[in-house]
């Protein structure tokens, strides 16, 4: 039987990867120029969000839980001009998102309740590895919101990306 923190783990990692697969789904649809649009210079393209993501995850999990060198620089994911091509964007995303997969499965459970500083220069400091895993999964989620309806205004049509629903 799993303990309540293999559990917590193995979920992490399945909403991850659900949640990147409906990112896909969205970007597959994209043009460049859609994957950069932004309404105004107050808005997140899909692009800028994927970057963002990118970033995060990989100072919160990558640095905070992994060890690996804090290497972000917050500031340029939302740059207002494209600085890559958004292929690049998505697949760092997801390799980025699939180290962090490997990070997680591979956690000893005895380590959720150490300590972390997962955000050295920002405002999140000293949280356990599960505070900084919940606040992650949570963070991916909540974009992938913002891209999904992005992506709907964009194409302007549904996603279809949960069940069918009758219309």
């Amino acid at each position: 039987m799993q303990t309540v923190a293999q559990n917590f783990l193995s979920f992490a990692v399945t909403r991850l990867k659900l949640t990147q697969g409906e990112i896909a789904k969205c970007v597959a649809q994209l043009s460049e120029e859609q994957m950069w649009h932004r309404g105004g210079d107050y808005e997140n393209s899909v692009a800028n969000l994927l970057l963002h993501l990118e970033g995060n995850m990989r100072q919160w999990m990558l640095h905070g839980v992994a060890g690996q060198p804090d290497v972000r620089h917050r500031d340029e994911e939302f740059a207002i001009t494209p600085t890559t091509l958004s292929a690049e964007a998505h697949a760092s995303f997801n390799a980025t998102l699939e180290e962090v997969c490997h990070v997680l499965s591979s956690l000893p459970t005895d380590n959720l309740l150490t300590v972390i500083d997962p955000q050295p220069n920002g405002t999140w400091r000293n949280l356990t590895t599960l505070e900084a895993v919940f606040q992650v999964v949570g963070h991916v989620q909540l974009h992938a919101g913002q891209i999904f309806v992005l992506t709907k205004q964009l194409v302007q049509r549904d996603l279809d990306l949960s069940m069918p629903r009758k219309r």
